[in-house]
């Protein structure tokens, strides 16, 4: 692995390793103050962040390294109109590595083929965000202490919830994994996550518009606002945002050992009346997302041959189907290829490389 752009980069092996520096990180932090010396980490974000800018941030001075940054669209060329794979090359000369979010789905990507040095997906519009994963996975080994024969509700805007995706992905490939799908049918989970991550895999799940009704059988529940930034329209975001707030009294049937996680920022979709609740994991989260940081920069700064590597995995065509995604970064950038890989043989499914959308 060069870069992180998908969860499914790290095997759960690698996973587990991480999780493993991550503990020693936690116990043993002096031992790694100096790991980063003389190393700069570039933070390209094109999106506002608070929480994934300043913990990339953090984890970098907490081994030792220095943080060059970029906080806005408007501060960096790309104002000017420069193009992902010329902003990737340039900061392969000044950094060592690169944490990106990018408004467009696959821009980390993008960025990924045409630097020298690692690239790190920090989100991507609507499609994927690796690294909140690891913060994720992190809360659940240490609340759970275990992957395996889980429960995990996944509630609210399902549709652009990168997140949620990419926990999906992640969690999918543990046994006795069970998923249950609640969001409003305007949000469901997309169909492209659904048939690879659950249904190719047998994995039993449950789709339902009613969080009280399933709350007893939870482990996990895994809250998530609804996303103004990702909706065309003002009034269709306003007839939804307020779908699903988590109140004391909700919790009511819910296991005393239940796990409430949130990647943050919330905005009113878990009562502040929550916060002193044990069950609430969702500013744990904040803190373990640092320390898998941490993990993933020594991980991939330890790695040797970082080149630029535009190849493609699988079968694919190029320039023969446009991608019809507004979202995808082809729509911005008219340069690039549009190439399409073969996801099903049997149905002859192929989807974009960047932004994961089915060939029309």
């Amino acid at each position: 692995m060069k870069h992180l752009i998908d969860i499914q980069e790290l095997s759960t092996v690698e996973l587990a390793e991480m999780i493993a520096t991550a503990e020693d990180i936690i116990a043993n932090p002096q031992k790694y103050a100096d790991a980063c010396r003389g190393k700069k980490l570039a933070t390209l974000f094109f999106e506002p962040s608070t929480r994934t800018r300043l913990s990339f941030e953090a984890a970098m001075y907490e081994l030792g390294g220095n943080v060059l940054s970029v906080s806005s669209a408007n501060s960096s060329s790309a104002a000017k109109g420069e193009s992902i794979a010329d902003t990737a090359k340039t900061v392969s000369c000044y950094a060592d590595i690169i944490a990106m979010r990018h408004p467009k789905e696959g821009a980390p990507l993008v960025a990924s083929m045409n630097a020298s040095i690692p690239v790190i997906n920090a989100g991507d519009g609507g499609h994927n965000h690796p690294t909140q994963t690891l913060a994720d996975l992190l809360t659940i080994w240490r609340e759970k202490r275990r992957f395996d024969n889980l429960t995990i509700g996944l509630c609210g805007d399902l549709k652009f919830g990168r997140t949620v995706h990419s926990l999906i992905s992640a969690m999918s490939r543990y046994s006795g994994i069970k998923f249950v799908l609640i969001s409003p049918e305007e949000l469901k989970l997309p169909s492209y996550v659904r048939e690879e991550f659950i249904e190719s895999k047998g994995i039993e799940y449950k789709q339902t518009t009613d969080l009280i009704e399933v709350m007893p059988e939870l482990d996990i529940l895994y809250m998530t606002r609804v996303q103004r930034e990702r909706f065309s329209s003002e009034d269709e975001y306003q007839r939804l945002k307020d779908s699903y707030i988590l109140t004391p009294d909700k919790l009511e049937t819910a296991k005393s050992d239940l796990s409430i996680l949130h990647p943050l920022p919330r905005v009113n979709e878990i009562s502040v009346a929550i916060d002193s609740d044990p069950r609430a994991c969702y500013f744990k989260q904040v803190l373990n997302g640092k320390y898998m940081r941490m993990a993933l920069i020594l991980k991939l700064l330890s790695m040797k041959d970082c080149e630029s590597d535009a190849s493609y995995e699988g079968e694919r065509v190029v320039d023969t189907i446009k991608c019809q995604n507004p979202r995808c970064i082809t729509s911005v950038e008219q340069e690039l290829p549009h190439v399409f890989k073969l996801t099903d043989k049997e149905q002859g499914v192929y989807r974009c490389i960047y932004c994961e959308s089915k060939a029309k």
